[in-house]
């Protein structure tokens, strides 16, 4: 009996017992968990002793007119509570999914704000029958086990899979709204900068940002040791340039990912390159779009990378974007 008892106890338990202790544990009553499973009180009863059986400890106090968590119960409340309604989305998915064509997208949430998602309604309009799903994580997931078909990465190409193609590099350069290049201080040469205010990212100054920073464009410009009038700091990219369209300061921007408030004229490039070659410093980082092995065979995720590498083609071309030659054999 008592090698009966531990194999119990060290194997799963049966999941379908944990809809009904959510139940009862979430209202503290056995006949309202009852009526909410379409169950009767004694069949959602027999569930949790069982559960409780299985699990080796009791996870309820019963009292003639309540129900009570006890310490246990509230240590698998929390997980339950989490597991469930992540598989209850997960269903609702794939029921939704079910025989439709599907693209599952994996990029970080800046890219996503500023370049992604204000092109995606040409590609729903090129392709009509074909879901697009958009993560934004800051975290990479690994395409070979992760449920997602493509994913655009933000790196040196050293650190890039064989498989990756290049969407474009990355460049840095000071702009600001045109609101303020009238009615602010003039800003004619990098010294003048320091008048403004300068906006940059808040976690800029770790070893692999270091090349967005504006202290690595104040030192290439001759302006090592100099402060600015005043700092501001985000979180994300798409915060800074919302920041610099408003006119709170200057932002050292990167061009591809406001290639289209180039195009409409809300932000401009302070300084012309031509007189000051340091003005836009080139980045050694690039974007790139990756097709999950499990993935790269089905038509509507290659129309997706090809749409991608369509769209950084055009981004490219817009007048003020380009930061050079493009590498040679980057599959751009």
């Amino acid at each position: 009996m008592l090698h009966s008892q531990t194999h119990l106890r060290s194997r799963p338990v049966q999941a379908g017992y944990l809809r009904a202790f959510e139940a009862v544990a979430r209202h503290l009553n056995f006949r309202m968990a009852a009526e909410e499973m379409a169950l009767t009180q004694s069949a959602v009863s027999r569930q949790i002793q069982s559960l409780e059986d299985e699990v080796g400890v009791p996870l309820f106090l019963r009292h003639t007119r309540a129900v009570e968590l006890t310490t246990a119960g509230m240590q698998l409340l929390q997980a339950v509570g989490q597991a469930l309604p992540r598989i209850d989305a997960a269903v609702r998915h794939i029921r939704q999914s079910a025989g439709r064509r599907h693209v599952s997208v994996t990029t970080f949430a800046s890219f996503a704000s500023m370049w992604l998602i204000p092109k995606l309604e040409a590609f729903q309009r090129d392709f009509p029958d074909i879901d697009i799903r958009i993560e934004a994580s800051d975290s990479a997931v690994d395409l070979e086990v992760a449920d997602l078909d493509v994913a655009v990465r933000y790196a040196p190409a050293e650190r890039m899979a064989p498989g990756a193609r290049r969407l474009f590099g990355e460049s840095v350069t000071p702009m600001v709204s045109p609101w303020l290049l009238k009615s602010g201080p003039p800003l004619r040469k990098p010294e003048d900068l320091l008048q403004h205010t300068l906006i940059e990212a808040g976690d800029a100054y770790t070893p692999h940002l270091a090349w967005l920073t504006w202290r690595r464009w104040l030192d290439a410009n001759g302006l090592e040791r100099a402060q600015p009038k005043r700092w501001l700091s985000f979180n994300y990219a798409y915060q800074m340039v919302q920041a610099a369209l408003s006119g709170q300061g200057v932002v050292l921007a990167r061009p591809p990912l406001v290639a289209e408030s180039l195009t409409r004229g809300e932000l401009v490039e302070v300084f012309a390159r031509d007189e000051f070659p340091q003005a836009r410093l080139v980045s050694p980082m690039a974007y790139w779009v990756l097709v999950a092995p499990h993935s790269a065979q089905r038509p509507e995720v290659q129309a997706f990378a090809d749409w991608l590498l369509a769209q950084a083609v055009a981004t490219r071309a817009v007048p003020g974007v380009a930061e050079g030659p493009e590498p040679a054999g980057d599959g751009a």
